[in-house]
This record gives C-alpha cells, sequence and structure tokens, in this order.
C-alpha cells in the first residue's frame, strides 16, 4: 500500500489531482468527498462497533485532527483533508498496524512498509549500528535514511507548517485505593473472555486457532477460546530437539487440561537453515529476533491445517508484571533508599572498585554496587551484547567514525521518561510496550503469520484489558519478587497448577547449539558471516573469533549474535547487495 500526497496542489486542485493511491483490497479501505479522502487498516471500533472508512470520513467532520480520541483497536488510519491541506495519520496503541512517511516540502508519502518507500533512498548506518544494538530498528528510525516510522500511539499532523509527530494517547496509572480482589479477579476474567470472543467471532470459530508454547499467556489465550467456542479448537506448537529449549510437555498439559486438538511440530535445523532466508527477507527491513523463524513455522503448519487465523498470546507479561527484569530492577532499585552518606562515604569506596570484584566475599556485593549506580533504563542495557564486547573491539573505524554510538541509549531514555512520576515498575511496563511488544515481538508474530499466509490477533493486549491493567496496585503486578501477582492469582484454578509455576520460555530457538552440529546450517551462518565481514562494519578478526572461538565456548549466548547478523546479512543481499560502509 502506498499514499502520495502534494499538499501545495491541494490548494488548486481536487484530490485526484493531489493523491495518488496505490491500494490492494486486501490491504486496507478507503473512502471519500469532494475535500477529503480516508484510508483505514485493521478494525477501529467504538465500544464494539468497528468503523469503516466511511465511519471514519464523517468522525473527522466532527473531531478533526481528535479523530483517534476514544478509539479502540488495531488500526491505521490516514487522513487526506484538501480544505486544509493537510494530511494526518493515526496508529494503535501497541502500533499492531502503523505507517511509515517520507518526503518533505509538502510532498509526502505513506505506506505500512518502509522499503515501498525506499525509492533509491540510501541504507542508513546509523540503522546498521542500531540494528545491532536493539536486534531490530525501533520506531522512529527505519533502515532507510529519510524514512520515518510512526511510533506506537502516535499520530502525525503534516500542513503548511510543517510535520508534527506526537502522542495521541498516553497511559495513566492510577492505581485503586482499596482493591477488591474477587471483583477485580472476575473483572478480569470478564475481560479476557471478552476479548477472545470477539476474536473468535471476527475470524470465525473454525478458522481461528492458537499459537500454544504452554506458557501462561499462550495458554490461557487457548483455554478462553476453548470456553467461548462450541466446536473444536486447534492448537499448534513448536518443539526443538535440543536439551534446555524444549518444553512441549507444558504445551501438552494445557492441551489436556482444556481439550484441545493440539498440533506439535517439532523444528529441524534444516528447516531452520531454509526458513532464515525467507523470513529475513519478508521484513520490510531488518529483524533479528530469533524466535521468528519457529513463529513462521508454527503458522506454516496452521495454515496447511485449514485455519486462516491465530491468536497469539503476546502482553501479558508487560502489562502484569511478568518479566524477571521487573524483579531484578525493584532489588537495584532499594539501593536509592539507601542514606547517601552511607552510599558515598562506605558503601562505593569499599565495593566500586576491581579489588572488591576479585574476592569472593565481596564480588556480589561489589557488582550489586556497581549495577545500581547506574541509572535507568541504561542498567537494563548492562549486558547488551556489543556494549559487554565493546564497540571497539567489534566494529570497525570507518564505521563508529559514521554513526553516533550514544543514540541508541538517548532513544531509550525518553521513551522512559514519559512516563516520569509513575512507579520503577510501572514505568518499565510502559517502556516494554515500546520496544518488546511494538518494536519486537508483534512485528515478529505480524510478520511471520503473513509470510505463512495468515491473520493474528493479540487479546491479551485488547484496550480494555490494558486499561484494566491501568488501575492495578503495583503488589498486584509484582508482589515482592513474585512476578504477575495477580495475573496468576485471577487464573488460578483455570489453568493448570504446573503452568502457573513453570518460567518463562516461549519459542526460544537453540541456533547456537545447531550452527555448530548441522552442516547445512554451519554453512548458511559462516557463510553470512563471511560475506557481512566485507562490508566494513564488523571487524574481520572480530568476525573470525565470533565464528572458531566465541560461539564453540558458549553457543546459546554467542548464537544471538551470529543470528542477528546472518539475518542483516541475508536482507541486505537481497535488498541493498552493493552496500558497503564508505
Amino acid at each position: 500500500m502506498r499514499l502520495d500526497v502534494d499538499l501545495a496542489a491541494l490548494a488548486s486542485g481536487t484530490l485526484a489531482d493531489a493523491t495518488r493511491l496505490q491500494l490492494n483490497a486486501h490491504e486496507g479501505l478507503s473512502a471519500q468527498n469532494a475535500d477529503k479522502l480516508v484510508l483505514v487498516i485493521g478494525q477501529p471500533r467504538t465500544g464494539e462497533t468497528v468503523l469503516s472508512a466511511a465511519d471514519l470520513l464523517q468522525r473527522h467532520a466532527r473531531m478533526g485532527a481528535g479523530l483517534a480520541e476514544g478509539l479502540h483497536g488495531a488500526y491505521a488510519i490516514a487522513v487526506v483533508d484538501a480544505a486544509k491541506r493537510q494530511l494526518l495519520l493515526f496508529n494503535d496503541r501497541m502500533a499492531v498496524h502503523g505507517w511509515c512517511h517520507a518526503g518533505s516540502g509538502g510532498r509526502l508519502r505513506v505506506s505500512d512498509r518502509a522499503d515501498t518507500l525506499a525509492d533509491g533512498a540510501a541504507i542508513d548506518p546509523q540503522a546498521i549500528f542500531t540494528y545491532l544494538f536493539n536486534h531490530v530498528i525501533p520506531a522512529p528510525d527505519t533502515i532507510y535514511s529519510g524514512v520515518r516510522r510512526l511510533p506506537p500511539g502516535h499520530r502525525l499532523v503534516a500542513d503548511a507548517q510543517g510535520t508534527l509527530v506526537e502522542p495521541h494517547w498516553q497511559p495513566v496509572f492510577s492505581a485503586v485505593e482499596k482493591p477488591d480482589f474477587d471483583a477485580l479477579k472476575d473483572e478480569f476474567r470478564g475481560l479476557l473472555q471478552g476479548a477472545v470472543a470477539r476474536e473468535a467471532q471476527r475470524f470465525g470459530s473454525g478458522a481461528v486457532g492458537t499459537f500454544l508454547s504452554g506458557g501462561t499467556d499462550s495458554s490461557t489465550v487457548s483455554g478462553m477460546l476453548r470456553k467461548v467456542t462450541d466446536g473444536t479448537v486447534h492448537a499448534y506448537s513448536i518443539g526443538f530437539d535440543a536439551d534446555g529449549y524444549d518444553e512441549m510437555d507444558y504445551a501438552r498439559l494445557a492441551a489436556r487440561h482444556f481439550g484441545l486438538n493440539h498440533h506439535e511440530h517439532y523444528l529441524t535445523a534444516e528447516e531452520v537453515a531454509t526458513g532464515m532466508p525467507q523470513v529475513a527477507t519478508h521484513y520490510d527491513q531488518p529483524f533479528g529476533n530469533s524466535s521468528a523463524v519457529a513463529a513462521y513455522h508454527c503458522a506454516r503448519v496452521a495454515r496447511e491445517d485449514g485455519r486462516t487465523a491465530l491468536l497469539a498470546g503476546d502482553g501479558g507479561d508487560e502489562l502484569f508484571g511478568g518479566n524477571a527484569r521487573y524483579a531484578k530492577q525493584r532489588l537495584f532499585g532499594l539501593y536509592e533508599h539507601i542514606p547517601a552518606p552511607l552510599r558515598s562515604l562506605v558503601m562505593q569506596p569499599l565495593l566500586d572498585n576491581r579489588v572488591a570484584e576479585r574476592l569472593p566475599g565481596l564480588s556480589k556485593a561489589a557488582s550489586y554496587v556497581q549495577q545500581a549506580r547506574v541509572p535507568m533504563p541504561d542498567r537494563l542495557h548492562m549486558y547488551n551484547l556489543l556494549a559487554r564486547l565493546g564497540l571497539a573491539q567489534v566494529l570497525t573505524p570507518a564505521f563508529l567514525a559514521q554513526v553516533n554510538p550514544g543514540h541508541d541509549q538517548q532513544a531509550h531514555r525518553a521513551v522512559y521518561a514519559r512516563s516520569a512520576g509513575a512507579s520503577q515498575v510501572n514505568r518499565m511496563l510502559a517502556y516494554d510496550w515500546k520496544y518488546t511488544l511494538a518494536d519486537n515481538d508483534l512485528p515478529k508474530v505480524i510478520g511471520t503469520t503473513t509470510l505463512a499466509g495468515i491473520a493474528t490477533a493479540f487479546p491479551l493486549l485488547a484496550d480494555e484489558v490494558l486499561d484494566f491493567s491501568l488501575k492495578l496496585p503495583d503488589d498486584y503486578k509484582l508482589k515482592g519478587q513474585q512476578l504477575r501477582w495477580f495475573f496468576k492469582e485471577a487464573l488460578r484454578g483455570f489453568l493448570p497448577d504446573d503452568i502457573l509455576a513453570k518460567k518463562k520460555q516461549g519459542f526460544g530457538l537453540p541456533f547456537g547449539v545447531w550452527a555448530l552440529k548441522h552442516p547445512q546450517l554451519a554453512r548458511l551462518a559462516d557463510d553470512a558471516l563471511g560475506s557481512f565481514g566485507t562490508r566494513g562494519v564488523v571487524q574481520p578478526a572480530f568476525m573470525h573469533k565470533l565464528r572458531t572461538e566465541l560461539l564453540p565456548a558458549h553457543p546459546g549466548y554467542y548464537g544471538e549474535l551470529v543470528w542477528i547478523v546472518a539475518m542483516l546479512e541475508l536482507w541486505l543481499r537481497e535488498r541493498a547487495p552493493q552496500w558497503r560502509q564508505a
């Protein structure tokens, strides 16, 4: 899909003179009158009513740039207003659907994919660095110079005065003062059931299935679908024949518990090797989430089995406090409450030094103080692969001279600062809604299901469920060191106890282990690393060390770096084969 708009031409011509729309029927719907054009992707709602492009045309006449106020659901909306010589873009809270935009001087181009707007645009070296740092390229950046992506929950207003990008929705955390657990539990279960039922009705109960990893979230969605569906519920799971990676037993437990028709597929190294180029080149820019190939094969199996849509369980951790780093960072946050004189005069001189790091009795305390002194959100990146290895040891001097190494941390700080005033756990949740969900996990699922020819939806991220999470007290999300306390207690009796007690895993891929053992995958990795080593980004000596020393010594850890470099190289081969760092 692509929309080209000449704002200057709107003053003297018609919409037809000033706009050009390339739209396939399955990509979205449009409506227009004499002076307005509306394009919508997804299903924006008011209450349970889905709004068409024609409905949005009328809504814009009433609300103008406030069009998105009170809208719910997953959507991307574009409005061309000839009378005001204005272009408006909106996307939903999590950017399940979204826009990329490019252009200047009143000539603007809009698409749901960055590559559609490339038009010969150069690969941005800063975006290459961003990808290596984040393993994805978070909005508003894209891989192309001059092409931007609209961040989640934002709107763009372009007119004669210029272009403004700003949030149209921001979370307000407002915990209930005297929570009634039983009432909240009933409300929560009702909201979950309603969100799943809405998607089942939208796709058709026989056509929709679920991703089932065996974790809390996917099991909840699968169980709720069984509850609202009269017929058979099909659930799809990926397994790995590798120690420490397979959790098929939990998926089987959930399937038995809820009476699901369970479809198991054990992924092979050969399928990963053939799937990597397919997945890498499907995305509009480099994308390095290492579970993407597993998600693709899971969706492929479901499509071949007759499903046309899958419900995914993404979002439960990020709304209700389920990631281990939330508990870990709470411990570090306690350091701030120690009296300042004790910290500066005793703890820091005693523990923040290399001698203390090496002493058995003090090493853990020294590590704690060193990490606790780093402010949030920088502390979250202390174990970043690129930072831990050392930029100068990994990247070439010529490449480093072309980029700002602090760009990404500055962007992360800005996102974290938006929720200033909220508690630390809530600030981390809001931060993860962008960086973990909107920029990473959701594109993984959406991209791979689209590649497989299947639709997807995220019931746990329904706006009403998100709004419910905003009113939960902190200790309902993180009770001491107990993760997602309310979520688990509210679903006790619905989910099996063993699933409630298990640790989060998902469709993690044993890529590093397999890359050492399987010839086809090893050849693909070697070839990708070797050719990327000629592009002037990474020092060839480090690339050789990564493959011959680091990966064999720690395949689980360094396999992630091999993966992200290989996926970047596979994308560049297809989209920019001649690109080299100048």
